[in-house]
């Protein structure tokens, strides 16, 4: 669309995104910034308004905003998040226009022509739109003009409406950094006594095309209606669905089963074209009676082969009450990921990372993926703290482990040892066992992470041995110094 006399443009902006969407999340009261790394210092990156009133602002150093606040409270910034939550206000603002794009990294542009007439008018509308920013939480400034420059500059310099074909005199009086200019520029052009839109626009083009180029008098034309500039709303992104109506209602399985095939082969056709992959997949299937029941499958990988697919739905399949028949399929991909094409050999290797995600695909479909885990490295020295667990489904196997000397393959909280004061103890009782020590191997000291306040380890020290019994039992045994005492924690294999 182009600029014309008729056009009418709403620019909002968001001065605060980044801080608004994170005290949505989790409010808190008093100053509040997020900040991003830049270089070796951390800087401010968005605060809130109690904040910019103690004297804060973007760009600053935290160490410096620190002494000047304080009560200064911070989170470290998301930028994805960020970019996600800006498209997710910009598919809903599409409520008052079809017509929206981003403008910048905090603001949208909405091209309302025609549309103003829904909501009672351009007073209306805007009235609206701030009215439901503010109870969702965002700080919003607005401006309204004939031409997207002149909008953006009213919104970002004092807000405003320009009556149509008033774009210049709405703006005159602004300062020429409401132009979108680079700040070198806007300094040159103030040392020149030219600080605002309207000394601009009576000054003489040719002479501030030979020190500045075209790009100052393009900004200049753009605001003023002069020249036209573009609006390009946001792609939507694909939607990976499909919809089956069927002549007569089915209930047989293999039927239901059949149907949903057809509908799979489609979908995964669809996803190759994107080159993505279903995570999450709905089936939903409706009744003569209108009612309507759902399959959900949670796959552990990225997948869009129909023959690995479709199987997985025959549990979810089976369990669905078909009443009086069903007469509608409708089949989503509710979670779609990037899955490039890759190169396919003639047979898959027992190794192959597929023959793992479909066999946790087909257990997860049972107890859950949620519940299938496998154990991450940790970086600690502390045995217990030496490993995570991860949904398998969701993580990668890692391969960082990386123990000083073994580590028992059960581990289980330290259990009291009855032994003699020898180091290790020749004969000790453990569980109502009376063991003799044919072989040790130690000690291997270790000490407690004093950043960490642990229970556990507030006994100090621990020197911990491996213990082979005439018993035949191998068990990993700590002696603490300080308290003297021994125990058990695990047992190797």
């Amino acid at each position: 669309m182009f600029c014309g006399s008729r056009r009418r443009i709403v620019c909002v902006w968001f001065p605060r995104l980044a801080s608004d969407g994170a005290l949505r999340a989790r409010p808190l009261e008093g100053p509040f910034a997020l900040t991003l790394r830049q270089g070796n210092a951390e800087r401010l990156h968005c605060l809130n308004r109690a904040a910019e009133a103690a004297g804060l602002f973007r760009g600053m150093a935290l160490a410096e905003a620190r002494v000047f606040c304080a009560a200064l409270q911070t989170r470290p910034a998301d930028l994805h998040r960020e970019a996600q939550l800006l498209a997710a206000l910009r598919r809903w603002a599409t409520r008052y226009s079809p017509w929206v794009g981003l403008e910048g990294e905090d603001g949208l542009a909405l091209d309302i022509t025609g549309a103003a007439h829904l909501f009672g008018g351009e007073a209306g509308l805007l009235a609206d739109l701030r009215a439901r920013l503010s109870r969702a939480g965002f700080t919003a400034c607005l401006g309204l003009a004939s031409s997207r420059g002149a909008a953006w500059a009213l919104a970002h310099h004092g807000e405003g409406v320009a009556p149509p074909g008033e774009d210049l005199a709405a703006i005159a009086g602004l300062p020429v950094a409401a132009l979108r200019l680079a700040p070198e520029t806007v300094t040159a052009l103030q040392r020149l006594g030219l600080r605002h839109v309207g000394d601009l626009a009576r000054t003489p083009r040719a002479p501030l095309a030979r020190r500045f180029g075209a790009a100052l008098l393009d900004r200049l034309d753009a605001a003023t209606g002069a020249a036209p500039e573009p609006l390009t709303p946001g792609a939507e992104p694909p939607r990976f669905a499909l919809r089956l109506t069927l002549p007569d209602p089915i209930g047989l399985v293999a039927d239901v089963q059949a149907g949903t095939a057809r509908l799979l082969a489609a979908l995964c056709a669809r996803l190759a074209a994107q080159q993505t992959g279903a995570r999450v997949l709905r089936l939903t299937l409706r009744r003569v009676d209108r009612d309507t029941q759902e399959v959900e499958l949670r796959l552990a990988a990225a997948l869009r082969d129909p023959a690995r697919i479709l199987p997985l739905f025959t549990r979810g399949i089976e369990a669905v009450d078909a009443g009086f028949g069903i007469d509608q399929l409708r089949l989503e991909a509710v979670q779609v990921e990037p899955l490039p094409a890759q190169q396919l050999g003639t047979t898959t290797a027992p190794g192959d990372p597929a023959r793992l995600g479909d066999l946790l695909s087909r257990i997860g479909t049972r107890i859950g993926l949620e519940n299938i885990l496998r154990l991450l490295p940790a970086d600690s020295h502390v045995p217990e703290r030496g490993f995570l667990t991860a949904p398998a489904a969701f993580s990668r196997p890692a391969s960082g482990w990386n123990a000083p000397r073994p580590r028992p393959l059960v581990l289980f909280p330290p259990e009291p040892v009855t032994a003699a004061g020898s180091t290790p103890p020749r004969t000790f009782r453990w569980r109502r066992m009376a063991l003799s020590t044919a072989r040790a191997e130690g000690p291997e000291r270790l000490a407690p992470e004093w950043w960490f306040d642990d229970p556990a380890w507030r006994s100090g020290l621990r020197d911990y041995w491996r213990i082979e019994t005439r018993q035949g039992r191998r068990l990993w045994l700590f002696h603490t110094p300080q308290a003297p005492g021994w125990w058990v924690q695990g047992e190797f294999a």
